[in-house]
């Protein structure tokens, strides 16, 4: 009976270390921010920083040609590029950008957030390897659905 009662405590304390922390949220929010910020004030350094390098963003847009549904795909290079020319010009934000991330869902190395920014909204997987928080699957979509035409 000790020996049972030993395994569960082990088993408890251990699952509570490796539980989120504070500075995890803190993180998890920093890199979400990242992510937006790199396309508001053209940084592909900090976009980078923000990506895992297998990051992998989706879309479903309509064709109307085809009349048909499809998945837009882009990855980390196509995102640190965006990072660098989109907003090059400075007119596709507004002054005071809308920047909303929740955390949906917490654990000691994967979760989910969502940001919600002016155009649109980012469903996000947020992973944690060696040690640093990275964002590794986004699905999004615009506001207004029409967009996806």
């Amino acid at each position: 009976m000790k020996n049972y009662l030993l395994v569960i405590a082990f088993a408890f304390f251990s699952s509570a270390l490796q539980a989120q922390t504070a500075q995890d949220s803190l993180d998890i929010k920093r890199v979400a921010l990242a992510y937006i910020e790199a396309q508001h004030n053209p940084n592909p350094k900090l976009m980078e920083g923000a990506l895992h390098p297998r990051l992998v963003k989706r879309s479903v847009f309509r064709s109307k040609a085809a009349k048909k549904d499809y998945v837009s795909e882009y990855f980390t290079e196509n995102m640190v590029l965006l990072a660098e020319t989109y907003n090059a010009k400075g007119d596709k934000f507004p002054k005071n950008p809308r920047k909303d991330v929740k955390l949906l869902d917490v654990s000691a190395r994967t979760a989910s957030v969502k940001l919600i920014a002016d155009a649109w909204i980012d469903y996000m997987h947020v992973v944690k390897t060696n040690g640093e928080w990275k964002i590794i699957n986004v699905l999004w979509q615009y506001n207004d659905v029409t967009q996806h035409e």
